[in-house]
């Protein structure tokens, strides 16, 4: 469960969205396919791959005290409304079932308002890039920002799935025929493989290695979806002639074998194969849909332009959308250039073109570690060395400084640069170390291993830069203080007073960082703790995602509530996790014999390890212009939890132990065990 790249930010009362319109690449009609499951387990699971388009809606949203007020400006610059009406049940359904521009959100604000306790909202769809019934799923984009609305402005910590379903049930209360998948906009512009298994829908995110250029077109010509839809769905749920059992073959084993092969393909950014997969996903289509509908599936304008000998050489391949015919085609375009290209072919033809571009996920390059602690408790040792620095057997034997064993293991990482947050009296101090060479009598006196590592520091130095920070104000000051240096990228934070040792066959921070490439959204580490270790952390709770929705090896938290250092009286209340869900392939509770015991450790608090999005830097400018502070100083806490409610926010318990070495007692406990593995300890 992530937000994607949707943009949500709050800004004095007002709340920003943007939601997407949705581009279906693979899979079309298998979603309501496999809703027939319900009556006939025989059929196969459909199973689409969507994608949110670069176009979309944008909207400012408030709460209101008792009405729902509306109002939108079209993409041609027309304006409507505003609108409203009451926050009344009877008065919502009603709306809803009349059919009319507004009908949408009222029937998600009726669906809402069943469910919840709320009282009224105000939205102003102030730009409108998406065009309107063109099979981009608009009318699910409107649905899918009213539920998001509704759920950031009262905090009802809906999931994206959750708001996928709200979405979906209010829209199926208007005469729209809408189908499952349409609301997968929800997950934002990251590809998406969903599943249909009767009344279940289940999304998966796709990560893709290289950007993907596409052109949608709209054939500005016509078709009929009502006579579609009915004379594909008339085999189902049993087919009677061959007709119909061809449509089950299409939909079913043919179409999962194509969607498989798509989704390997956007993971590896290979637009050739995917644009050739498109080519033979729309041959099947011809051969097995066209005969139960040739009055509009024979569709002659789509057909003369994939095969148009000017088109060709431009794209890797390319097919209709939704529901077929002569409505809207997708190309898979061999470049940017092509692109173009294509834009200027299908305007001199009368059509218009969207551009789509499927972007890759853009690496972690900065990691930022926080080395500017005074070390109250470990005084007066922190008066003559920064804690950060004191001495700890690694698990080579080597004795170095704990913020050394941190960088290495950052480095594992492919991290670029590293960005430390220190004081300013200990500037010097910090560059002799990183970048000079010890004096040659000292350097002569170490063994080859030694005189290596000597030369490996200053290789380090290199890639590390020094930020201070001025005055210790609190964690999240100090986030705040490499914001310049960080810019619009996500970051990987790193506590210089912690170390992590996994029992995984990967570190502990690249843990996180894999759960961040998978998800594309700001992930903290999380650690299974028992009631005693809440006071001293920030702590964690929310749902399990399923283990469709990931990587089986990864159970991942989607995050309600973070709240620092709560009460042992709160945390029982309100911070306790439910136990991962299991499937019978694999349970989503254990990996690399790391068990999640909830009984035993039902608390999740903050591992120490996080990759945030640079969202978060303006949320901390924001507590300190106002002087937000929590115990007399910025927290980072505080500001995760308006990031999670504004853009998501993902945990993932590591398989691996964190040493908090703040303390004497824990300096003590890190200094006996960090070195040992597994098999000595």
């Amino acid at each position: 469960e992530y937000m994607g790249e949707h943009s949500c930010f709050v800004m004095g009362d007002w709340l920003h969205i943007f939601t997407p319109g949705r581009v279906c690449l693979f899979g079309e009609h298998s979603d309501w396919a496999g809703g027939f499951r319900r009556f006939n387990d025989q059929i196969e699971h459909g199973q689409t791959i969507v994608v949110g388009t670069n176009q979309g809606l944008f909207a400012d949203v408030r709460q209101h005290n008792n009405s729902l007020i509306l109002s939108s400006v079209r993409e041609n610059g027309e304006r409507i409304g505003p609108v409203e009406f009451p926050m009344n049940g009877d008065v919502l359904l009603r709306e809803a079932r009349a059919g009319h521009f507004w009908s949408y959100s009222c029937g998600v604000a009726y669906k809402i308002l069943t469910d919840f306790r709320v009282s009224g909202i105000e939205i102003h769809n102030h730009t409108t890039t998406l065009p309107l019934k063109k099979g981009l799923s608009s009318s699910a984009a409107i649905c899918v920002l009213t539920a998001r609305a509704f759920s950031r402005i009262y905090d009802l910590k809906l999931t994206v799935r959750g708001e996928m379903e709200y979405a979906y049930q209010g829209e199926i209360l208007t005469p729209s025929r809408c189908g499952r998948m349409d609301q997968g906009c929800a997950f934002g512009s990251k590809p998406v493989v969903m599943s249909y298994d009767g009344d279940f829908i289940d999304a998966a995110p796709v990560t893709v290695a290289k950007p993907i250029h596409m052109l949608v077109v709209d054939l500005c010509a016509q078709k009929d979806t009502v006579v579609i839809l009915r004379e594909l769905q008339a085999g189902f749920p049993h087919p009677t002639t061959d007709i119909h059992r061809g449509m089950h073959r299409l939909l079913g084993e043919i179409n999962k074998d194509i969607t498989n092969r798509a989704k390997i393909a956007l993971e590896q950014g290979d637009s050739r194969l995917l644009g050739e997969l498109m080519t033979e996903a729309m041959k099947a289509f011809d051969t097995y849909a066209q005969p139960a509908c040739p009055s509009q599936l024979t569709a002659p304008v789509l057909h003369s332009l994939l095969n148009d000998p000017n088109v060709l050489p431009l794209v890797y391949g390319g097919k209709s959308i939704g529901a077929g015919g002569d409505g809207t085609a997708q190309f898979v375009c061999r470049g940017i250039e092509e692109r173009n290209q294509l834009k200027k072919i299908v305007e001199q033809k009368g059509m218009t073109g969207l551009e789509l571009t499927i972007e890759a996920m853009s690496p972690i390059r900065k990691a930022v570690i926080t080395a500017a602690g005074f070390g109250k408790f470990l005084f007066p040792a922190s008066k003559v060395m920064r804690p950060e620095m004191f001495p700890i057997m690694d698990r080579d034997g080597v004795v170095k400084p704990a913020l050394l064993i941190n960088i290495e293991e950052v480095l594992r990482c492919n991290i670029e640069q590293i960005i430390l947050v220190v004081q300013r009296s200990d500037v010097p101090f910090f560059e002799a170390f990183f970048n000079s060479d010890l004096p040659p009598e000292n350097l002569h006196k170490l063994d080859p291993a030694a005189q290596k590592l000597s030369k490996h520091i200053l290789e380090i130095g290199k890639k590390v830069k020094l930020v201070v920070q001025d005055k210790q104000d609190g964690l999240g000051h100090a986030v705040l203080c490499v914001r310049d240096h960080i810019g619009d990228e996500p970051f990987l934070l790193m506590l210089g007073d912690h170390l992590y040792k996994s029992t995984a066959d990967i570190g502990c921070a690249e843990q996180v960082l894999r759960a961040y490439q998978d998800h594309g959204v700001s992930v903290i580490g999380l650690q299974p703790s028992t009631l005693d270790a809440v006071s001293d952390f920030g702590t964690a709770t929310g749902t399990w995602l399923t283990a469709h929705q990931q990587p089986l090896t990864a159970p991942i938290l989607s995050i309600t509530q973070v709240f620092e250092k709560p009460s042992r009286e709160y945390a029982q209340v309100a911070l306790q996790v439910p136990a991962p869900p299991a499937t019978s392939e694999h349970s989503i509770g254990s990996r690399h014999g790391f068990a999640l015991d909830t009984k035993q450790f039902p608390f999740m608090t903050i591992f120490g390890l996080y990759v945030l999005d640079s969202r978060v830097f303006g949320l901390l400018e924001d507590d300190v212009n106002a002087n937000r502070r929590h115990n007399g100083l910025f927290e980072l806490t505080p500001a995760l939890e308006r990031l999670r409610k504004d853009c998501g926010l993902l945990g993932v318990p590591v398989n691996g132990t964190r040493y908090d070495f703040g303390t004497a007692g824990h300096l003590m406990l890190t200094m006996r065990d960090f070195h040992q593995t597994e098999s000595t300890q």
